[in-house]
């Protein structure tokens, strides 16, 4: 499954580039995150919650910067184990390009998810990858432009 969207950001490529790499920001962005430690200039271990239709857990894991062209591009990676309920795996290509008074976020992001998530079915999961990939990032906005109002994002993941 993929899913596309952008956002405009209004900060500078540099400062929403800074945002990107920043752990507290991310943690604050990414539904369900519970914790977020920066181990290298490229490797954060994660623990998140999310729920798929009946199944709920506790993901537990890492997320990598890979193909970073600072300040311009670079793909988000997630890797985690849920226990019982499975795995995930994702990522993110994001680009950010200057202009419209502020910075252009456009993301590319594909999810895979095993075991008893699997089992679920692939639309409940679409949907849930679509709405979290959605959630972060109009969270992400939001954050950035101090909380005010962003357009909800349509099923391709684009403002409104």
């Amino acid at each position: 499954m993929e899913m596309k969207g952008e956002q405009l950001i209004p900060l500078t490529q540099t400062a929403t580039w800074e945002a990107l790499n920043d752990p507290a920001v991310l943690k604050e962005c990414i539904p369900g995150c519970e914790s977020m430690e920066k181990h290298s200039d490229t490797e954060y271990q994660v623990v998140m919650t999310a729920r798929v239709g009946p199944v709920s857990a506790r993901f537990k894991g890492k997320m990598t910067l890979a193909d970073v062209d600072a300040p311009r591009s670079c793909t988000l990676r997630f890797e985690g184990q849920g226990g019982v309920a499975g795995f995930a795996k994702g990522q993110a290509n994001v680009e950010l390009v200057p202009g419209d008074g502020g910075t252009r976020l456009g993301y590319t992001a594909k999810a895979m998810v095993g075991g008893k998530l699997a089992q679920v079915g692939a639309r409940l999961i679409d949907g849930v990858a679509r709405k979290l990939a959605d959630q972060f990032f109009v969270a992400f906005t939001k954050r950035l432009s101090g909380a005010v109002e962003t357009a909800p994002a349509n099923e391709e993941g684009q403002q409104r």
